[in-house]
């Protein structure tokens, strides 16, 4: 596939993830919050995780910001639901060195998230595409120092 239709397709990836985003809300009951932001260009966050036995049972974020910090977060609490803490950190890792332009574990399907790779390009935008993602680490982070 020509490289301008690959970047076609990540485009409208991205835009239905902005436009219809996925796990959009907040969870109730005992549920990990963390509020982030992005001071630089205002993106803003509010995850809610539901870890049960070291497994992300649900994830939901609340926010406004770019279509690229929205749909990133929509992209990620669709990634993490069902896993392990460790998986979950392991993605967010291989997400963080594909922004960076780094090498990483391309073996690990990564779905819809591939469709944020031309980020990369574009480093004033970088720090969107992982605002979700830093939240996440952050709360598993105090999850497992609770535990």
């Amino acid at each position: 596939m020509p490289s301008n239709n690959l970047d076609q397709l990540y485009r409208q990836v991205i835009m239905d993830h902005y436009k219809n985003p996925r796990n959009k809300g907040s969870i109730e009951d005992g549920a990990l919050t963390i509020d982030m932001n992005n001071p630089t260009c205002g993106d803003r966050i509010h995850l809610t995780l539901q870890v049960e036995d070291g497994v992300v049972q649900n994830a939901k974020f609340d926010g406004e910001g770019c279509s690229i910090s929205m749909s990133s977060a929509s992209m990620m609490t669709q990634a993490v639901k069902g896993k392990k803490i460790d998986e979950a950190l392991q993605l967010s890792h291989i997400f963080s060195d594909m922004m960076l332009g780094k090498e990483y574990d391309d073996s690990i399907d990564l779905g819809d998230i591939e469709a944020l790779n031309g980020v990369a390009k574009f480093p004033a935008r970088i720090k969107c595409a992982t605002l979700a993602w830093k939240a996440m680490e952050k709360g598993v982070s105090e999850e497992q120092q609770q535990n």
